[in-house]
């Protein structure tokens, strides 16, 4: 089978959230698995020069954007065994951020028409080309165009939306006829409203031969009022080319038998040792050293999705206890500067780390004794896999791929791989922390819930197979 997957992020390339993680290691996966998968992005001059030194250019065409007429160059990498291309043009991928500017819908719409092109160029026909989030929501429109001239009749489109809730919609002005997509009527995040305007998102959801979400749950969260981000009625009509495939996370990477970036190297076999990193993560971030106390990760955006709201309305009390807390992470002021705050206020108890750092967040999957994850909505989700991977027992809310993933604690039958709580409420989320607490105390049970996390199944070549089968299904 032929795939190209099209996505305006790879790692190592460009990465801006999650989407640019699973551009790297699904289609890596899927090529193990002996598939011809290829993908495509922008040439942004964001990429580091020893990949853009690296890219060959197979050639070029025009392309009629409205008023413009642009030059649009294909280059080519072959990366970790997958074969990458580069849309190049400098007029719209030579800027300092990837997506943010005034002209994204132009942008991108000139990429999806780029996508297009470049088949020719690059003499591949797919199978089913793989389309992600809003940034490629025209190219399932642009393909059904080019099928009513008899090109590319047997090629089928796969839309994947990451997050739902960033769907590319531009108002009407000065756009021209850029997009050959309906108008309609769309809130704005301040609440205003644009009467006309476009959604890629909305013209991928449509035009697609089939829609899947990165979990199942997630999948049937969406087509509700509280989660549908105002398309539930869409997600309702196409319900029968609905999907979800929870993603994975990369084994490599993350893996404490071999990770080099962690104090100290442990397995299911050795967890007694899991103890010594955190030892050495209180000793480095100024806690006081304690084998004893329960140690808190918390590695998230800092903003209400991630459930900081709910952190935040009791980290007085659950400071006052005899745990500990680590924070990584940036976000909205106001919780950047409570988190600050508390960490003057219990120094010991608390360490704030308003930054990014990989390293840094390694260490702490691998020192702290509970993950804290407490979504308002969480599509997929990674660090909650990473954390059992680590052998660090999740805490989260029972919403998309957290309650995919992770198996609430029983305590009479001593089945589960974490604790969770079902609604959106601070002291629900303190009692599912405190069940976690009290079964701390009895060291062999501990035990036994890390281990259960560390074998759960969650690498990419499990998530690929899903796809795999996925793909099959479309294109028959």
């Amino acid at each position: 089978m032929k795939v190209l997957f099209a996505t305006g992020e790879a790692w190592p390339f460009i990465k801006t959230g999650g989407l640019g993680d699973v551009a790297h290691s699904l289609p890596k996966a899927l090529s193990k698995m002996g598939m011809d998968i290829r993908v495509i992005l922008p040439k942004y001059s964001l990429i580091d020069y020893k990949y853009k030194s690296k890219m060959k250019h197979i050639g070029h065409t025009y392309i009629k954007l409205a008023w413009r007429n642009q030059y649009c160059g294909v280059e080519t990498l072959e990366y970790e065994g997958v074969k990458y291309y580069f849309i190049d043009n400098e007029f719209y991928f030579n800027r300092e951020k990837a997506y943010g500017e005034f002209d994204d819908c132009e942008r991108f719409s000139f990429f999806s028409k780029g996508i297009m092109a470049a088949l020719d160029i690059i003499d591949f026909v797919p199978d089913l080309i793989h389309c992600n989030d809003w940034h490629t929501g025209l190219v399932p429109l642009y393909l059904n165009e080019l099928k009513r001239s008899g090109i590319y009749e047997e090629t089928k489109t796969l839309y994947t939306i990451h997050n739902l809730k960033f769907q590319g919609i531009f108002a009407r002005e000065n756009l021209g006829d850029i997009v050959a997509l309906p108008y309609d009527s769309y809130f704005r995040e301040d609440g205003l409203k644009y009467y006309d305007a476009i959604s890629f998102m909305k013209g991928g959801i449509n035009y697609s031969d089939h829609v899947s979400t990165v979990s199942e749950t997630y999948a049937q969260e969406i087509k509700t009022e509280t989660y549908g981000e105002g398309l539930q009625g869409l997600f309702h009509l196409y319900e029968d080319k609905l999907s979800g495939i929870v993603n994975g996370i990369d084994y490599e990477i993350f893996n404490p038998r071999k990770d080099k970036e962690i104090s100290t190297k442990f397995g299911q076999t050795k967890l007694d040792k899991k103890v010594k990193n955190k030892l050495a993560l209180q000793k480095e971030l100024g806690l006081a050293v304690s084998e004893d106390t329960l140690l808190i990760g918390i590695i998230t955006r800092l903003d209400k999705q991630k459930g900081m709201d709910l952190v935040a309305h009791i980290l007085q009390e659950l400071l006052e206890k005899d745990v500990q807390i680590v924070l990584l992470g940036t976000g909205a002021q106001d919780f950047e500067d409570l988190f600050e705050y508390y960490s003057h206020i219990y120094p010991s108890k608390l360490s704030s780390n308003i930054t990014f750092d990989h390293a840094l967040a390694k260490r702490i999957y691998a020192s702290s004794d509970i993950f804290l994850m407490p979504s308002l909505f969480e599509p997929c989700g990674l660090s909650q896999m990473i954390s059992m991977r680590y052998g660090t027992v999740p805490v989260v809310r029972e919403t998309g791929g957290l309650k995919d993933t992770v198996e609430a604690y029983n305590k009479f039958a001593n089945t589960g791989t974490g604790f969770t709580f079902s609604n959106y409420n601070a002291h629900e989320m303190l009692d599912a922390i405190n069940r976690a607490i009290e079964l701390y105390s009895d060291k062999k049970r501990w035990k036994e819930i890390s281990i259960r996390g560390m074998q759960m199944k969650n690498s990419w070549s499990q998530a690929g197979k899903s796809y795999k089968k996925l793909y099959s299904e479309i294109v028959k």
